[in-house]
């Protein structure tokens, strides 16, 4: 069973979560691929005080299934209502940090899957505008006193503005949490 019998609750806190989640930025390097990408930190700073402001937890443990290890991601309301997924942990060999970095992998995947969070790509349109950064959208955000106004402001913007200017929403939203 993947949910229980009524998610009514669930889904209308869900909806409110996501409607000021904007986003885990992709700040961690990864020297192999030469790239950037959201961590798990990342993830969670984008929607930990959204969900638990509307009264949603995220449950991760680990189990066996089928001889396989699987995460077990539980999105739970404080109504009791929950819904919940398996996620398969691939790893390349039976040792520690394989088993820490696949279940780590596999907890970023299915947190952002869950909740719906989207990790933006702060390296590549973002990593070009740098020097055109916007000196009177700069000030509107930094005169933002609440999450849901930043928020507001964010989704108002066209994309390549947002891509642009992510840092800058990144780092306030770091200030109001």
């Amino acid at each position: 069973m993947n949910q229980s019998d009524d998610i009514n609750e669930l889904a209308a806190a869900l909806s409110k979560a996501q409607a000021s989640i904007t986003g885990a930025l992709k700040e961690t390097a990864n020297s192999f691929f030469k790239s950037k990408y959201a961590d798990l930190a990342s993830c969670w700073d984008a929607c930990r005080k959204q969900l638990t402001d509307n009264e949603l937890a995220v449950i991760q443990t680990t189990d066996i299934y089928e001889g396989r290890t699987v995460l077990i991601t539980t999105l739970a309301h404080a109504s009791g209502q929950w819904v919940r997924s398996l996620t398969p942990v691939l790893v390349k060999d039976d040792g520690p940090q394989a088993q820490g970095s696949g279940i780590t992998y596999a907890r970023r995947y299915a947190l952002a899957a869950i909740v719906g969070l989207a990790q933006v790509d702060d390296d590549a349109e973002a990593a070009t505008a740098r020097n055109s950064v916007d000196p009177a959208l700069t000030r509107k955000v930094a005169q933002c006193a609440t999450l849901e106004e930043l928020t507001a402001l964010f989704k108002s913007l066209p994309e390549a503005t947002r891509a642009s200017h992510s840092n800058i929403f990144s780092n306030r939203r770091r200030e109001l949490q």
